[in-house]
């Protein structure tokens, strides 16, 4: 277990350098960025690790590893956040430990959200993740909801009993015009958190940028970095 946490701390080391460098070349304080440690595919073991490395804020992408890991983490201080293409079907689970959902596309989820929420006695963070490389009134292929359309989703979330609207996550897109582009996806997703903001002033949380690009979305303005393979390694493959 020595060797593992010295391998966490090192690697923790090299991103908090990394995002504290970017911060200083854009005039922004470390303290304006977030790092959300991606823990899927890891051990409950890692994430005490991290805890006791200083790590407050951890992922998860997939329900059935989730929430027996946030479980056996249950007595420890972190923020779940929710980061995977999320089903109906496994909300009522997720809304027992996720304390935010990045992944909020539809209509239909925000419903079933609140109802989860409402029942559990919970306020659920949610950020509207938007696709970029998607047409107009649709989603991404990795999910989300097309610019058009976060509006209203946003209006959706915001009066939502047991649902707190936090702002945006995008994922850099695989295709389309911002394919490639991370530091202009990047940015424009901060020009429609500039708009949001207009209306839900609090929704201030902009996520984007993971181990790859995280120097661009710090650059182009995102108060939220998700970090994976740079903390843990390189992931195991699913079976």
């Amino acid at each position: 277990m020595t060797d593992r946490r010295n391998e966490l701390a090192g690697n923790l080391a090299r991103v908090e350098e990394r995002i504290a460098s970017a911060c200083a070349a854009e005039g922004r304080t470390r303290e304006e960025v977030t790092l959300i440690v991606v823990t899927k595919t890891y051990p409950a073991s890692d994430v005490r690790l991290l805890h006791e490395l200083g790590v407050r804020h951890v992922a998860e992408n997939r329900d059935q590893d989730a929430a027996p890991k946030a479980m056996a983490c249950a007595d420890l201080n972190l923020t779940w956040h929710f980061v995977g293409q999320l089903q109906t079907n496994k909300v009522r689970s997720v809304v027992r430990y996720a304390d935010v959902v990045q992944s909020v596309d539809r209509v239909k989820l925000v419903t079933a959200l609140s109802s989860a929420a409402v029942r559990d006695g919970r306020e659920i963070g949610c950020l509207i993740q938007v696709a970029l490389d998607a047409q107009e009134g649709g989603r991404g292929d990795r999910g989300g909801v097309a610019p058009d359309g976060i509006e209203e989703l946003a209006a959706t979330v915001d009066g939502a009993p047991g649902l707190r609207l936090d702002g945006l996550m995008t994922v850099a897109p695989l295709t389309g015009p911002y394919a490639e582009r991370q530091r202009l996806a990047f940015e424009r997703l901060v020009e429609f958190s500039s708009s949001l903001r207009v209306a839900h002033p609090a929704a201030n949380m902009v996520s984007a940028g993971m181990s790859s690009d995280l120097e661009e979305a710090v650059a182009a303005g995102a108060t939220h970095v998700r970090v994976g393979t740079a903390v843990l390694g390189v992931r195991p493959r699913l079976g």
